[in-house]
């Protein structure tokens, strides 16, 4: 019997603020344990939770970018559980009345392995905004939690069950975090628990309406291990079918270094966690002042953004897709390109060169010393027979270690291309002298010859002539 999985997600994505969701704790990665804390995140008695402005606006923005309803009536409430990572024994959080529902993204592209990936839509249930919980570190047989973490803001992502493949919940994963990451709501760093995923999947028969039983997995650090769980779990679940055992709702772990899932709990309900609206806060009205003030701010998006560069720019849709994928870097070319550089050569000199430099430097492009205008230059010269490629990349190189001026590094250098026609010729004769066998070849007709000749006149001239007008020259004297 064959078999067809539903798979929704629900994406936790902590927000980019000064400050934790409820007081003044810095929201910072990688202090000492236990450092960030007070009396409002710790629970302690007679203490009152302020609401963060910022952390209440990105999550609006991230439901405006999702194409969410905005409500305009919202309220936290308590969600009640005891865990020893949550100091207060219940969670600020969203229930019924969250900020943000209803909404969609577009995927497609490419899955995990890069296969194609047709368009569809995914389906956003709800954005709700709350505070994190610690983080417990497990020692041996000993285990300490670390609370500097708790009470930092933390978007709930909730999606539709409108995915069918891991290659698909892939996708949506990579589209959320682009969304995130231009707007600058998030980094989405997942090495630093900024985007963590809950996955819930069930099978069915094909043709079956009725969904088959949801089960979650927890503990995914990367999309891959999104992808890699999903693959396993679905397998499991329709091997147990096919054996006649019974499926019941439950929470699962992801051991990625076996490969496997494991049984963590049977499935707790929304009643379980008692919720009740949050009495240390009043409900929130959000009016049409508030939502312009938002709409203000909001960033062209990654798609629209692609697809502006291939009709403004003419260059394809591939490069756009590598340009786009990180906001600085489509930001960088929107520059470079806008001072009278052809596009498509500074999407290429990007892609080849600078982020393969980035890349081995370990540093982002707005840490690069290589500013727009120097790539531009570069670009410039290279397109006007100023200096060749060659001498680009050198020049671009040192740009990369001393953020010189390009024009300044080609006059020091002495880079500057020769295409005075007559220094030219002189190399040429000197080359047709040296290698007579080879210039005798090309006059038989063997013209492949041509390419040996030039190259031993750019030696002659290190690397400095220009190769069109060597051509030329060298072509003109042997068939004199």
């Amino acid at each position: 019997m064959k078999y067809s999985a539903t798979i929704g997600l629900e994406v936790h994505v902590q927000i980019k603020t000064a400050s934790k969701m409820f007081c003044s704790c810095r929201n910072s990665f990688g202090e000492p344990p236990n450092t960030l804390v007070c009396p409002v995140c710790m629970g302690l008695p007679g203490v009152m939770p302020a609401p963060n402005r910022t952390a209440i606006l990105k999550t609006i923005a991230a439901g405006m970018l999702t194409e969410c309803q905005i409500s305009r009536f919202s309220k936290f409430d308590r969600k009640s559980y005891f865990y020893p990572d949550m100091p207060k024994n219940y969670q600020i959080s969203q229930y019924d009345l969250p900020f943000c529902k209803g909404g969609r993204i577009k995927v497609g592209g490419r899955g995990f392995s890069g296969a194609p990936l047709p368009e569809k839509t995914i389906g956003i249930t709800r954005i709700h905004l709350e505070e994190d919980v610690g983080k417990l570190n497990h020692l041996g047989r000993n285990s300490g939690v670390d609370f500097n973490r708790a009470g930092i803001p933390l978007m709930e992502i909730v999606s539709e069950p409108d995915m069918s493949t891991p290659d698909e919940a892939y996708a949506y994963l990579e589209a959320l975090k682009e969304i995130m990451r231009y707007a600058g709501i998030s980094g989405c760093d997942m090495e630093k628990g900024q985007m963590r995923c809950d996955v819930n999947v069930s099978v069915r028969p094909e043709g079956q309406k009725e969904f088959g039983t949801k089960i979650e997995l927890k503990n995914l650090n990367s999309f891959r291990a999104v992808h890699r769980s999903l693959e396993y779990e679905m397998e499991r679940q329709m091997e147990a079918l096919r054996n006649g055992e019974k499926l019941y709702q439950e929470t699962r772990g992801w051991n990625d270094d076996k490969g496997e899932s494991y049984l963590m709990r049977r499935k707790e309900s929304a009643h379980d966690y008692r919720y009740f609206p949050e009495p240390d806060m009043p409900p929130f009205v959000i009016d049409d002042a508030l939502l312009e003030e938002i709409r203000r701010t909001l960033p062209e998006l990654p798609a629209a953004k692609r697809a502006r560069f291939v009709a403004q720019y003419a260059i394809t849709a591939y490069d756009a897709e590598v340009l786009t994928q990180d906001k600085d870097v489509a930001d960088y070319f929107d520059a470079a390109a806008g001072l009278g550089a052809n596009p498509k050569s500074v999407a290429n000199w990007i892609i080849s060169e600078i982020l393969k430099e980035l890349n081995e430097r370990k540093i982002s492009i707005s840490e690069c010393k290589v500013k727009p205008e120097h790539l531009a230059e570069i670009v410039r010269a290279v397109a006007s027979g100023a200096i060749n490629s060659g001498s680009g990349k050198e020049v671009l190189a040192d740009v990369f270690k001393t953020g010189g001026s390009p024009s300044e590094i080609i006059a020091k250098k002495g880079l500057s291309q020769i295409s005075d026609e007559s220094g030219i010729a002189k190399f040429a004769d000197e080359v047709i002298a040296e290698f007579p066998a080879q210039a005798a070849e090309f006059r038989s007709g063997k013209e492949k010859v041509l390419q040996f000749l030039i190259g031993q006149l750019m030696k002659k001239s290190k690397g400095k002539a220009n190769p069109q007008v060597a051509a030329k020259i060298l072509s003109e004297k042997l068939k004199a």
